[in-house]
């Protein structure tokens, strides 16, 4: 029977996609300006344009954030990102318009191969769709699409796409019921 050997891990291939010293600097501004208690939404969307971003207008960006790598962010308009939330972007993760990111949530882009001795690395992107809501403490996985308007609630994981105006609950997520949008 076969074992995992860490001494055999190699992520060799991945590519950060930028240079040693620009993750450094980004770094240093995450830990300052993000993973911290900065209340300007503003300076912190200046921050992660300067770092490569791409945000639409109307985006509010709460205080004690982390994200991995901005040059791998798109955000839409009129977005809210929550306390706590951490964007763990080895891939890259595309956010609609009119998104919510609740408090506490997780996009995790990556993982590791489970069934490989030398427990690989394995990455995957994100795509939240308009209107998409991930409940507190949620966590979506790579390569999980959520469609248009869908609802991911309160400590449920995304380990699969999830269809437009459903919403899911539970780990792994199910959907629940059709999400229906009143005037």
């Amino acid at each position: 029977m076969q074992k995992t050997d860490l001494s055999k891990f190699n992520n060799g291939w991945y590519k950060p996609g930028v240079s040693f010293a620009v993750r450094a600097a980004w770094y240093v501004v995450n830990r300052v300006f993000f993973i911290s208690y900065c209340p300007f939404s503003s300076f912190k969307i200046f921050l992660l344009k300067l770092f490569g971003a791409k945000v639409g207008e109307g985006l509010v960006i709460k205080p004690n954030i982390n994200i991995k790598f901005p040059w791998r962010l798109k955000i839409g308009n009129h977005c809210w990102v929550g306390e706590g939330v951490w964007i763990d972007n080895l891939d890259e993760v595309v956010i609609g318009d009119n998104c919510c990111i609740s408090q506490g949530a997780l996009l995790l882009c990556g993982n590791h191969n489970y069934k490989k001795s030398t427990f690989d690395l394995m990455i995957g992107k994100i795509i939240l769709e308009d209107g998409v809501w991930l409940g507190a403490k949620s966590i979506v996985c790579g390569g999980v699409t959520c469609k248009s308007h869908a609802v991911l609630s309160v400590d449920s994981v995304a380990v699969s796409d999830l269809e437009a105006y459903s919403i899911y609950q539970g780990n792994p997520a199910v959907k629940i019921k059709e999400r229906i949008i009143l005037e």
